[in-house]
């Protein structure tokens, strides 16, 4: 693989990542207001 490839691999790895950690620590929240 080249460079350029793992670049882009890691880039949408954290992005799918940091989605699903957003989204866990977003309903966390949410469900402490209520």
């Amino acid at each position: 693989m080249s460079g350029s490839a793992i670049v882009m691999m890691l880039v949408g790895i954290i992005v799918i990542w940091g989605g699903l950690a957003a989204s866990i620590w977003h309903a966390v929240k949410a469900s402490k207001q209520k």
